[in-house]
């Protein structure tokens, strides 16, 4: 009886050597070889030894690496070349943590794995680098090109005529985004490799409804037509006949604010040849004066002012300044406060 169970021992652990023996022989024979189910950057390298899945990731991936990697903004679109960019991808390390993926677990559950089929679920990321200054110099291109100031709503006299000019919302591109996008793109393999571009959008102060508070008083000034035109909230509320400045005086154009009133003022006679002995001279109010009642100022001696030459107005006879009727002037002063625009095409 003791022989018998002694045999039946000896069977028992020379079975489990020889089970042993096996699992670590077939364990053995397949420590370069890829567990089924794994994939490296979206390729399935499952059941490969090492080399035939390096010879494979490079083969697949620098097929679908090479494509362009596009940025694009409502119809705008920005091209990064991964030639240019010098990606590079890491095959080695790939396969080596795929191998690292499949050899998890002891020497019996992965025999046991290979054995009955089983797999491993597992997906190397792409291991890429590549030139950080590259990807830097096309989003400075993309800042440049997309990037804007608000623009405030205004009003334009260029042509003539008193124009509102329309706000415009300023634009300014997310670049720490974009960069990260973009530099998450180059080491994706699949999809279109397009990334959008954020853009955050910057509000303008004055909008066109803002407008007519924001210029209760205008003055406009045309010269060609003689014409000068007082709005309240930007609707024209009165039209005057007015003298502008002859040729070689003539009244300058531009845009001013008023900064400078008077009443009956006095005449600072420019140090100019047209002034002859009056040159440098101050003419206080009087019949020499020939600035009447009012005095608007608008730049450099330049202002608008009464005449009693009635016969100069609707023409180009004075030294650079507006003339006006007396009358007219007067209710131009009244009507107009410090910080009115003046508007002189």
């Amino acid at each position: 009886m003791r022989q018998r169970s002694f045999a039946i021992l000896v069977a028992a652990v020379a079975f489990l050597l020889a089970g042993s023996v096996g699992v670590y022989a077939y364990d053995s024979a397949h420590e370069n070889q890829i567990a089924d189910g794994v994939k490296a950057g979206g390729v399935d390298i499952g059941g490969l030894k090492t080399s035939a899945a390096r010879a494979k990731l490079r083969r697949v991936l620098s097929v679908r690496l090479s494509r362009p990697v596009y940025a694009t903004y409502k119809g705008a679109r920005f091209r990064l070349d991964p030639v240019a960019a010098r990606l590079r991808v890491d095959i080695d390390g790939m396969v080596s943590e795929a191998l690292q993926r499949s050899r998890g677990g002891n020497v019996l559950s992965r025999t046991v794995r290979g054995v009955f089929g089983g797999s491993v679920h597992a997906d190397v990321p792409v291991r890429a680098s590549y030139d950080h200054r590259t990807v830097s110099l096309l989003v400075a291109h993309i800042e440049h090109r997309l990037d804007r100031s608000a623009r405030d709503a205004s009003i334009d006299f260029s042509t003539g005529t008193l124009q509102k000019v329309k706000e415009r919302k300023g634009r300014l591109v997310k670049g720490r985004t974009l960069r990260r996008d973009i530099e998450g793109a180059l080491g994706v393999p699949g999809g279109d490799r397009t990334v959008p571009i954020r853009a955050v959008s910057i509000r303008p102060k004055v909008t066109t409804s803002q407008l007519a508070a924001n210029y209760p008083t205008v003055i406009t000034i045309d010269r060609p037509a003689f014409a000068l035109a007082l709005y309240k909230h930007l609707k024209r509320v009165k039209s005057y006949t007015i003298a502008v400045g002859r040729q070689g005086l003539e009244t300058p154009a531009g845009e001013y604010t008023v900064m400078d009133k008077q009443i009956d003022p006095s005449w600072h006679v420019p140090n100019s040849s047209w002034a002859g002995s009056l040159a440098g001279q101050v003419i206080p109010p009087g019949p020499q004066d020939p600035l009447k009642a009012r005095w608007i100022g608008i730049t450099d001696g330049a202002g608008i002012h009464g005449t009693e030459d009635l016969g100069s107005l609707g023409t180009a006879a004075s030294h650079g300044c507006i003339r006006m009727a007396i009358p007219d002037v007067i209710e131009l002063y009244n009507r107009t406060p410090y910080g009115s625009k003046i508007f002189i095409h």
